[in-house]
Order: structure tokens, then C-alpha cells, then sequence
């Protein structure tokens, strides 16, 4: 059972316009969505053929030790009213399923975390794919957690790489406990520990944003990196190249993506805005190629900001990103429509 950390899905966010009541072609996600318990103990795997659960990570205690901009927690609410009218475009035994939110009381992040962990180790027990909404990029050590935990209670070796869009490393040391700036520092070493190899690329890197030490920190534990004016001056090949090379590294995949590798003009509420952010075309376009690896086990997007945002247009861009992810899979499963 998940502690208190976690509170069930509101389903009254999922509304919007109704084109049909009967023809599922006219069909948005509000009208498809259905809750998932994930406290409940009579719950069965999924009998669909691909399924999907949204969990929203409300907590941005990690950006405020990390002295960011505050105000992810409120995130996953509004992604999902972005994502309320977006159209089934995919088969009927396709499903969808909000399982709530996990929330973070007393500034207690490390108990949140964990509760994120089980929560993925319980979407993955029931075979479904894991979307997580943010929520602070700290989010990131509890996904991986699940997914590790997962594979180590069905007995499978946790091979996982993780491919994250940031502006940053992400490496810093965790001293004075987990922020959203430690996390995949925390991974590298739990994985050391663990006798498990770390494997981790960073596609955005911002110069101007990570210091010469956290550089050498990457170099130390092997991170591939590619920084955001290497994708504009070098082009996709480039891109592509790493990407396949890191694909076919590991086994399984996992992907985050941090808000703050956009540009501004794209991303403007997040906890650290980037004027020279990548363009969201580009960031699809590799995103698509990750997903056709068939490898990808769960996906998440962080520190979406709607006291910052402007029409929406961060959350809508989460949005658009998630859209994405679901509909490549469903195609790579024959269920696009």
C-alpha cells in the first residue's frame, strides 16, 4: 500500500467539448480516461493491448533546495487540463487511466520520492506504461527507482539507460539530501553501489548553466553529453549518431524531459528559464526516434510552472510532447488511428 503521500485521481479535471457521446472516432481523452487506484488491492493487469497511467508528482521541495523557482507542484493539474481535449487517436484497446497524484506534506521530498517509486514498480506489475507529470525534476530518482525495483522483483537485470532533455547535469552532490539538482548523482551511485552500470545522456546541456566541476563530474561517471549549440551548429546527424550509439547500450530506456531545455519563447513557465533553449520540433523529432527503439519503458516531463506560464503555453507544449509518446507507441503496436 502507498502511504499517505498518495491521493487517488480527481476525475472532475477530466472535462471538455463533446463532439459525439457514442462514436469513438469523435472521442477526446476526458471521455476515455478512467481512474486507477493504485491502493486498491483488487486490481488485475491490464487487459487492453497498450495501456497508459498518468501519475502527477505535485512536489517542487527539490527545486526550492535547490534554490529555483518554485511553483511545479501545481504542474500535473495543468497538464491535465491540456490534455483533457486531446483526441483518441488511437485503437479502443488502447486505454488510458489517471492514477492520481503523489503530493509532498512538511517538505518531506524523500518520502515522496519513494512513494513515486512504488507507484511506477505497481503501474509496471499491472503492464502498463508510466507518465508522470511534474512536479520538480526530482521526480527523476523516484521513476528510476520504480523501474529498477521493478525489474529486480521479476527477477530482471536493471540495464536501464536514461536519456534526459535539460539545460542541466543534473550531478550535483547530494550532501545535504536529494534536490532537483542531485538526482541522477544519487542514480550514479545507487547504481555503483548496486553493481549495476550507470548510463546516462543529457541532450540541451547549456553551457552557461553547469559549472566546470559539474562538467568533470560528468566525464567521471561517463555521461554522454550533447550540448544545445552542438544540436544547432552540428544538425540531427550528429544527434542521431549518439542517440543510436546510446540505444544500443542498453537494454531498456528511460526518458525525462526537464521544461527548461526549451527556450523561452516555448517554455516560459518553468523553474529555469533558458533564452537559447532548444525548439520543441527538434526535441519531437529525436523524442520519436528514442520511442521507435521500441526500448522506451516509461516517460516522464518535469518542472512545468503555471504561475510563470503565459496562455498556457508550457503546459500546452507538455501537452503536445505526451501526445507524441502515445501516439508513436500505439503506432509501433499497429493501434494508431
Amino acid at each position: 500500500m502507498l502511504n499517505n503521500q498518495y491521493v487517488p485521481a480527481d476525475m472532475t479535471l477530466w472535462t471538455g467539448r463533446i463532439d459525439s457521446a457514442d462514436n469513438y472516432d469523435a472521442f477526446r481523452w476526458h471521455q476515455w480516461m478512467r481512474a486507477l487506484n493504485l491502493n486498491s488491492t483488487t486490481v488485475l493487469p491490464a487487459e487492453g493491448k497498450l495501456g497508459f497511467v498518468l501519475i502527477g508528482f505535485c512536489c517542487d521541495e527539490g527545486v526550492r533546495r535547490n534554490h529555483g523557482r518554485t511553483g511545479a507542484a501545481k504542474g500535473p493539474e495543468a497538464i491535465r487540463r491540456e490534455l483533457a481535449n486531446l483526441p483518441c487517436a488511437f485503437s479502443p484497446d488502447v486505454l488510458l487511466f489517471d492514477g492520481g497524484n503523489i503530493t509532498c506534506t512538511n517538505g518531506n521530498l524523500e518520502e515522496s520520492q519513494a512513494t513515486l517509486a512504488e507507484a511506477v514498480a505497481k503501474v509496471r506489475s499491472l503492464g502498463l506504461f508510466p507518465l508522470v507529470l511534474g512536479g520538480g525534476h526530482e521526480l527523476a530518482l523516484g521513476h528510476y527507482r520504480g523501474q529498477r525495483d521493478f525489474m529486480a522483483k521479476s527477477g530482471q537485470v536493471a540495464d536501464i539507460g536514461i536519456i534526459n532533455f535539460d539545460a542541466h547535469f543534473d550531478l550535483r552532490p547530494f550532501t545535504n539530501g536529494s534536490s532537483s539538482g542531485t538526482m541522477f548523482r544519487q542514480i550514479a551511485e545507487e547504481a555503483q553501489e548496486s553493481g549495476l552500470v550507470f548510463r546516462y545522456l543529457c541532450l540541451g546541456i547549456q553551457r552557461f548553466s553547469n559549472t566546470l566541476e559539474l562538467f568533470k563530474t560528468a566525464e567521471r561517471f561517463g555521461v554522454v553529453s550533447i550540448p544545445a549549440e552542438e544540436v544547432s551548429v552540428k544538425g540531427d546527424w550528429n544527434v542521431i549518431e549518439k542517440l543510436d550509439e546510446f540505444l544500443k547500450s542498453a537494454n531498456d530506456i528511460y526518458v525525462t524531459v526537464c521544461t527548461d531545455v526549451f527556450s523561452t519563447a516555448f517554455a516560459p513557465g518553468v523553474s529555469a528559464a533558458q533564452p537559447l533553449g532548444l525548439h520543441p520540433e527538434d526535441v519531437l523529432k529525436y523524442l520519436k526516434h528514442i520511442l521507435r527503439s521500441e526500448k522506451v519503458i516509461g516517460f516522464d516531463i518535469a518542472e512545468v510552472a503555471p504561475r510563470f506560464d503565459q496562455d498556457s503555453t508550457t503546459a500546452s507544449l507538455a501537452k503536445v510532447l505526451i501526445f507524441s509518446v502515445v501516439s508513436t507507441l500505439c503506432r509501433l503496436k499497429g493501434l494508431a488511428r
